[in-house]
């Protein structure tokens, strides 16, 4: 038997109590460590000893990981009842289903085993077309990064509202919809998002493959879940759970050859972060570029001097006070915040990628669309997305067409709204009906349309 994998001492905070932004960030104190004399990572001891609390939000025990992990990915750590917080008594159980909280194992980008947390929902409802019952693996959209923010808490507590944060479980309307089709669902909180080790690596494209495909895995080998290796399964996200599930669609083959995939529903992706980080600069949604950053430097450390170089003392803290934040915390404190306040000289984020080629070939590392997924997908994106651009989404598709995959591309036409939070959201709403049931019908074995032949290469 292989043996278990084991933390890196790089990314292990100490659990008892919430880290400060300075120790949470590891790679960021790196990057910063000349100005804010930041120290090491003590270790991590081998089981949760109590709670942290994350901006006034209390994170369970369950969500430290332990100091070893074992070797297999998709592989259970742990797992307890989750209760949630919108059920009905049924005949057959609570409805919509019974829920479990799930730590399992992944690999991060830089080929470290790291804890995952999520939630695996076993439905009420019969699956009524078919076969055994089929899996999907639902990666959020933006929550954040604070602990507090994970996807898996919010089904949980859909509403968490204190002085100090404010997480909305946006996503429980899509996996509700899902369980009421007979459908399991397992979520995915992603790489440190939830679990309480590390930070989590925002948009990271081979970490939410990963952490998407091994929470197929993991659902797999919960103790008396429906769904088996025989199950179909799909893939579904929208913004950062679009880029997730477009990425985990592209690397499956090669990652998780045992997950045969149904189909995959990539919404919004930012599949082009060049292009992202650039549109988000000023927008609602501002706050974004510091979980990128953030995010960037956890997964890459060489990129610290880099940081170094061009933060501000200003930016510094910025990026420090956003990683403890989520979405609502982020739009009532940097809405519509410029990355030239972040920066020693004024340049902006996306000049600044452009000046350093260790940073630009960072996120062109990150590029979506160069391997054709082996499985059909839907690519659907707002044609007024201008926080999560609709070309490079669009983009994206034209790319995989041209590599011989199965795309459906599906333009959401919704009215300019004015805001560029609104343009994005406004597609996962009207767009979400449509895309539940093309992934429901690739999940009862329906063939997909193809629109590459009708997709011009340009819009």
């Amino acid at each position: 038997m292989s043996a278990p994998a084991r933390l890196s001492p790089r990314t292990r905070p100490s659990l008892h109590t919430r880290p400060s932004p300075r120790t949470r960030l590891s790679a960021l104190a790196v990057a910063v460590a000349a100005c804010l004399g930041a120290q090491a990572a003590a270790a991590l001891p081998a089981a949760a000893s109590a709670p942290v609390v994350s901006r006034g939000v209390t994170i369970p025990a369950f969500y430290t990981p332990p100091s070893t992990l074992p070797a297999a990915d998709g592989a259970l750590v742990r797992s307890e009842r989750l209760p949630l917080a919108l059920s009905l008594p049924g005949l057959d159980g609570p409805l919509p289903g019974r829920a479990t909280r799930l730590m399992y194992k992944s690999t991060d980008s830089t080929g470290q085993p790291v804890a995952v947390t999520g939630a695996y929902i076993e439905p009420s409802a019969a699956w009524k077309r078919g076969g055994p019952r089929p899996l999907v693996a639902l990666a959020p959209g933006t929550m954040g990064q604070g602990d507090q923010c994970a996807a898996s808490l919010g089904l949980e507590h859909p509403l968490s509202l204190n002085s100090r944060t404010v997480s909305v479980g946006y996503e429980d309307l899509a996996i509700y919809r899902l369980l009421a089709r007979g459908v399991a669902v397992v979520v995915t909180d992603y790489a440190g998002l939830g679990a309480t080790d590390r930070l989590h690596t925002y948009v990271n494209r081979l970490d939410g493959a990963h952490a998407v495909l091994d929470a197929v895995r993991a659902a797999r080998n919960l103790a008396g879940a429906s769904v088996t290796a025989q199950s179909p399964v799909g893939l579904y996200g929208y913004s950062e759970g679009g880029g997730a599930t477009a990425a985990a669609a592209e690397l499956q083959p090669d990652y998780a050859p045992d997950v045969t995939l149904a189909g995959t529903y990539a919404g919004a992706p930012p599949a082009d972060l060049t292009e992202v980080t650039e549109a988000i600069d000023g927008t609602d949604l501002a706050g974004a570029l510091g979980w990128a950053v953030n995010g960037f430097l956890q997964s890459d450390p060489e990129l610290a001097p880099v940081a170094d170089r061009h933060l501000s003392q200003k930016g510094k803290a910025a990026l420090a006070d956003l990683a403890t934040m989520c979405v609502g915390d982020a739009i009532l404190s940097y809405n519509s915040a410029h990355s030239t306040a972040w920066t020693t000289d004024g340049s902006s984020l996306s000049e600044v990628i452009r000046a350093e080629p260790a940073l630009g070939d960072f996120l062109d590392r990150q590029r979506i669309g160069r391997t054709p997924p082996a499985s059909p997908v839907r690519v659907a994106t707002g044609v007024n997305d201008d926080l999560v651009p609709h070309a490079q989404a669009r983009q994206l598709a034209v790319d995989w067409c041209r590599e011989g995959a199965d795309v459906d591309y599906a333009p959401v036409v919704v009215p300019q709204l004015g805001r560029a939070l609104l343009n994005h959201l406004t597609p996962l709403l009207t767009d979400q009906g449509a895309a539940l049931g093309w992934l429901t019908d690739r999940l009862a074995g329906r063939p997909a349309r193809s629109t590459c032949g009708t997709l011009p290469l340009r819009p």
